[in-house]
């Protein structure tokens, strides 16, 4: 019997960058099961609901196979880097990632709605000044020996998911 390597993966990127699309790829390849943090945190949430969310997340990534596709780096890197064996970083160009979040809202049964789309895009537009370095300060803070995959473009990503090893 082969034994499976623990994979416990974070993905980190830009609204639109194809943070969801890669870990339903990785996950795939690997088994590994998907934990989706836009899933699990709720809509109508505010700040007096962090403590559940911080619960879930705990409990999601309790095993030692995940991958976890999304930022929310104040509020979960604490329990998820400590315990990660690789982050990927998908550094997309603005334009990439506003395109990839406007065509989006239109494909059938996507969760991400028209309505949000400005806030979307704005956030988008600021990313690389505000929210990078933030994320970047804060996964150092917690996981600066977990290795880091940057990848840059479709080409990139799409190699990347093709060269995993699916015993991992």
């Amino acid at each position: 019997m082969v034994p499976v390597i623990p994979v416990r993966i974070v993905i980190l990127g830009c609204a639109g960058s194809g943070k969801t699309t890669l870990a339903r790829q990785l996950g795939e390849r690997t088994g590994a099961p998907v934990i989706c943090l836009d899933s699990v945190w709720q809509p109508d949430w505010q700040q007096k609901d962090v403590p559940t969310f911080r619960a879930l997340v705990e409990k999601a990534h309790a095993g030692d196979r995940w991958i976890s596709d999304g930022n929310f780096a104040l509020r979960t890197f604490d329990i998820r880097l400590p315990r990660a064996t690789l982050v990927i970083w998908l550094e997309r160009s603005t334009l990439s990632c506003a395109w990839h979040a406007i065509t989006r809202v239109f494909k059938r049964g996507e969760a991400h709605r028209i309505g949000k789309l400005k806030h979307v895009l704005a956030f988008i537009r600021k990313f690389d000044q505000i929210n990078r370095p933030r994320i970047e300060a804060c996964r150092i803070s917690h996981g600066n020996h977990v290795p880091v995959r940057r990848l840059t473009g479709s080409r990139q990503i799409a190699d990347f998911v093709s060269s995993f090893d699916e015993s991992r």
